[in-house]
């Protein structure tokens, strides 16, 4: 199986910069990539950025407006997300996830919390 443990988060001010990792242990070949989404307080988790091993990117309306980027290191054990001009909006619970090939999110880390102050 899959662990994934994030770290990165932590509190910035509006329009400041913010860069999450997580690290990937256990049976990482079942995966196909890994992605990012976060909980905002009082709202559903969302999806935030994804990358196949390939190195498609897939981001939501806000990381595609070029504020947020994705990138796996070349052992497959890591992902990240540089985060820049960040807002309030953005606060929330981020996770760390594992898809499968069959597209299902699978694997899940615990989450780190980010909040921007206005």
């Amino acid at each position: 199986q899959v662990q994934l443990v994030e770290s990165g988060g932590g509190l910035v001010q509006a329009g400041g910069s913010l860069r999450l990792s997580c690290a990937a242990s256990g049976r990482t070949s079942s995966m196909r990539g890994m992605g990012w989404f976060r909980r905002p307080p009082g709202r559903a988790r969302e999806f935030v950025a994804g990358m196949k091993w390939s190195g498609e990117a897939t981001y939501s309306r806000d990381s595609e407006k070029g504020r947020f980027t994705i990138s796996i290191d070349n052992s497959k054990t890591s992902v990240y997300l540089q985060m820049n001009s960040l807002k309030p909006e953005d606060t929330a619970v981020y996770y760390c996830a594992g898809q499968i090939p069959d597209g299902t999110w699978r694997y899940w880390g615990q989450g780190t919390q980010v909040t921007v102050s206005s």
